[in-house]
């Protein structure tokens, strides 16, 4: 490598580092720390952070309820339409989240094709609700999920599940005590992925379930509405975000992801 060319790399290198830490290091330093227990003692800081775990965490359930199975079919069944299932299984990791939104609420919105039978046969209003809210971030966490535990389904050696069988093992006693263990590390990698990607969740949310304090008001949310009022407020709960992603990338480096 030549030595200008040398440069070039590692100015570039410097510069993407820069774009990276800089506005991470902004934020620290305008971190209110003196006020940060007294900011935590906020009724509305502590509201969001309360709608943002029971959400994210109900939302990860769902995904794990719906996702697993879902991984299953795509890593180890053949049907027609296989990659259509799996293109739209990805789509919500492309899809502007807003779009997202619009698009859940004109599916289970009360004049939506799905939503207004749930209104007339069931009494069930979702829009604007925590209901609302978790199935948001379940939409647009469950693909990460899926993704991961899918990879974990091809790569594991089915040799394993072929003895189990062969020595009379069920179908169900060979998932529960082979399969299962053998992905485990991708299972807990997807579940924290999509955990992350659903408290981080705002644009579906916004836009299915409002922003209501105190009942579909998550700490995105929050962080939106505190950045015109209270900007002190808006950062502490930035703050929050950050330790959660920073805390899930170390769970991932060095617990869940096998080496």
């Amino acid at each position: 490598m030549s030595r200008a060319l040398s440069v070039l790399v590692r100015t570039a290198v410097a510069l993407a580092v820069a774009l990276l830490l800089l506005p991470v290091v902004g934020l620290l330093l305008r971190t209110p720390w003196s006020t940060l227990s007294s900011q935590f003692a906020s009724p509305v800081v502590r509201q969001a952070i309360y709608l943002s775990l029971v959400a994210s965490i109900a939302a990860t359930g769902l995904s794990l309820v719906l996702g697993v199975p879902l991984a299953w079919a795509l890593a180890r069944w053949d049907f027609p339409g296989r990659r259509l299932v799996r293109a739209l299984t990805t789509l919500p990791m492309v899809l502007p989240p807003v779009v997202g939104g619009v698009a859940l609420l004109l599916a289970f919105g009360r004049r939506g094709f799905v939503g207004r039978w749930l209104d007339e046969l069931f009494g069930i209003s979702l829009p604007f609700t925590l209901g609302a809210a978790i199935l948001a971030e379940t939409f647009v966490a469950m693909p990460f999920l899926v993704i991961t535990v899918e990879a974990g389904l091809r790569s594991m050696n089915r040799r394993f599940e072929d003895a189990a069988s062969s020595l009379g093992a069920g179908k169900w006693t060979t998932f529960r005590r082979v399969t299962l263990p053998l992905i485990a590390p991708s299972l807990w990698a997807g579940s924290a992925l999509a955990w992350a990607r659903a408290i981080g969740e705002f644009g579906a949310t916004i836009t299915f379930a409002g922003n209501l304090p105190g009942r579909t008001q998550t700490v995105p949310l929050a962080v939106f509405l505190a950045l015109e009022t209270d900007l002190e407020a808006a950062i502490t709960l930035s703050v929050v975000l950050l330790a959660i992603s920073l805390t899930i990338l170390v769970l991932l480096r060095d617990r869940f992801l096998p080496r």
